[in-house]
């Protein structure tokens, strides 16, 4: 799944076609959906949602019959999965973790990180390999993907998820300082979350370029994300003077702004010195 490609190749590679030999998952399951992805990772690049995870997912993993998490999409290189289980594993009893790649050759290279069921790699795509996961961690998989395809891969992967699940998708830059991601259920999507390391931006909405594929062709005028970005740029602006204790505390007034004018906040405000905003997608959502 490159992160620039062709949308209409995008668009055909959701449905089998019966030109293409896509690689099946198991005799007699559907075929993986999706497009090989770059591959390219870094070691800390996903940290940022997964901190998020675990301020927040804890307790629907821990009440789940079986805590299954799947990292879709993890690329050329197992660590961002192996991070996931290090980062979950010590606070959920019995977690498994499986890393799912649409091409074989992926999940062939990482074959000695096996620990099953702590932690696995199969081939899969947005059809979740035929799992019912509490969870599913799906990161720079959908930019390369027209909007329509995007919104599909989003029905596929919300009818594998199990009771209770929750789908985490978004964007990051290469060395994860600047992220994005929306939460969805079974029902749909619940909240976007936007995290930035805080001196690293000029202004909140230099996170715009990270936005999900669901929001990125949105950000124009007369948009809801739009006017989202704007507002916190004015609020950012407005706490100019409390950048002489650093860009955190900043960041910090600048959301309160926000949250006095009423935009939702969800979570608690400590995540908010993370560098981390949270509002429901109801807020953003397109028009």
């Amino acid at each position: 799944m490159k992160e620039a490609g062709s949308d209409d190749k995008a668009r055909a590679s959701l449905s089998p076609q019966p030109s293409r030999k896509a690689p099946r998952l198991a005799a007699g399951r559907a075929r993986a959906l999706g497009l090989p992805t770059r591959g390219t990772t870094n070691a800390n690049r996903l940290r940022r949602v997964d901190r998020w995870l675990l301020a927040t997912q804890i307790p629907r993993l821990r009440d789940s019959t079986r805590p299954l998490v799947v990292d879709l999409g993890y690329g050329s290189s197992a660590v961002t999965t192996l991070e996931l289980v290090e980062r979950l594993g010590p606070e959920v009893n019995g977690l498994e973790v499986v890393g799912l790649e649409i091409d074989p050759s992926r999940v062939a290279a990482v074959a000695t990180d096996r620990d099953p069921p702590r932690v696995d790699f199969r081939v899969g795509g947005f059809e979740l390999a035929g799992l019912q996961p509490v969870l599913v961690r799906a990161f720079n998989v959908l930019r390369q993907y027209d909007l329509d395809s995007a919104a599909q891969a989003w029905d596929t992967m919300r009818a594998g998820l199990a009771p209770g699940g929750l789908i985490v998708e978004g964007t990051c830059d290469e060395w994860g300082r600047r992220s994005a991601w929306v939460a969805l259920d079974t029902d749909g999507p619940l909240t976007l979350t936007l995290s930035t390391r805080v001196s690293d931006i000029s202004t909140p909405s230099d996170l715009a370029e990270r936005l999900p594929k669901a929001l990125i062709h949105h950000n124009v005028p007369g948009q809801p994300v739009h006017d989202f970005l704007t507002a916190f740029d004015a609020a950012w602006a407005a706490a100019a003077g409390l950048s002489t204790f650093g860009p955190r505390q900043r960041w910090v007034a600048a959301v309160e702004g926000l949250a006095a004018q009423g935009w939702p906040m969800v979570g608690s405000s400590r995540r908010w010195r993370h560098g981390e905003v949270t509002v429901r997608w109801s807020s953003v959502a397109p028009t």
